[in-house]
């Protein structure tokens, strides 16, 4: 049964805290024959996470959205104590989204299932953040962690692909979703399914959804979009704008080190503009580059779009203390996302 302690938010949805609760409401989706949809998440669900649940709903019997804050891959410098935790509002974002399926024996109410696991459960062996003091056992996927994100946060993947293995042992998937806004960590994550022979999910289900975006002005979709200040705000979507501007000068055949100038200036534009309008607000490029989609290799800055295949355009923007990421494919789309 789920479990539903006393600190939990009411929901209709099942909750389980403990991995042998879940593994018995799993096995019985496997004596049934029931397709397991997942959706890995930290909280604080945002219309980004949504698209990715519906995803799930449309392809699946059963849908498990799970929620948790994984140490591991905050540095001790990071925001692991103020990252934002919105369970209550979480699940009945959650409960918006249900369908009702009430010819399944497992679920009357709705198709779903949270897993909600502690932080002992998850890692037995104990968790610090600082990967030096570390013990027990983590997941590394060689050579494909240290591009991109990897160049400022080195301990992140390693963390992302500890815990991830560590979920998909738990929740046995048949597929699993992921947003492309992270996509550095959805493609090393179908490399670790596939090194590690995984079964659940196989390689070809686990699925990278194209990114959520603002209606208005086109900013990625991110938990931490609610650190920014209302000036803040404002500037956020420079990030897409200077990768805009990349991808328009790749597609005219310019050499890469002429799109990454292109994207600078867009930055370089508008921390001026920030500045002559007042606005209260720092803005800082942490990386803009174009790597190879499926070695996360740099490109040679002299390459154009007609010497290069399926290229990651991708950036970070720190905008005061909040961190954006985003980016764009550039290529065959689907060759990338599969």
């Amino acid at each position: 049964m789920a479990s539903n302690a006393a600190d939990l938010p009411s929901s209709s949805i099942p909750i389980f805290t403990t991995v042998a609760d879940y593994r018995a409401w799993r096995n019985r989706a496997f004596a049934e024959g029931k397709t397991v949809g997942y959706v890995p998440t930290m909280g604080a669900l945002h219309e980004g996470h949504l698209s990715l649940v519906r995803e799930s709903l449309s392809n699946n019997d059963l849908t498990v959205v799970s929620i948790f804050v994984n140490p591991a891959q905050f540095a001790p410098h990071e925001d692991l104590a103020t990252y934002p935790r919105t369970l209550p509002r979480d699940l009945e974002l959650l409960e918006a989204e249900r369908i009702p399926n009430v010819a399944s024996p497992l679920e009357v109410h709705t198709p779903f299932a949270v897993f909600l696991p502690t932080v002992s459960d998850m890692y037995p062996s104990g968790i610090v953040q600082n990967v030096a003091e570390q013990k027990g056992t983590f997941i590394e996927v060689k050579g494909y962690g240290h591009q991109m994100e990897g160049v400022s946060r080195p301990t992140f993947f390693r963390g992302v692909a500890t815990v991830v293995t560590k979920l998909f042992n738990v929740i046995q998937p048949t597929n699993a979703y992921f947003g492309q806004k992270d996509i550095q960590q959805a493609l090393l994550l179908k490399r670790l399914v596939r090194d590690l022979l995984l079964s659940h999910p196989e390689p070809s289900n686990l699925h990278i959804i194209p990114t959520t975006r603002d209606s208005n002005d086109g900013l990625a979709l991110s938990s931490r979009n609610a650190y920014l200040t209302t000036d803040g705000r404002k500037v956020a979507p420079t990030l897409r704008q200077a990768l805009q501007a990349a991808e328009a000068a790749w597609n005219s055949g310019s050499p890469k080190s002429k799109c990454i100038e292109a994207a600078i200036a867009v930055v370089g534009s508008r921390k001026a503009q920030a500045q002559s309008e007042g606005l209260n607000v720092t803005v800082n490029l942490d990386y803009l580059e174009m790597n190879n989609a499926h070695t996360f290799d740099v490109l040679d800055d002299n390459l154009s779009k007609k010497d290069a295949d399926l290229v990651i355009l991708s950036g970070a923007l720190n905008v005061d203390k909040t961190r954006l990421i985003d980016n764009i494919l550039l290529g065959d789309t689907q060759k990338v996302l599969g």
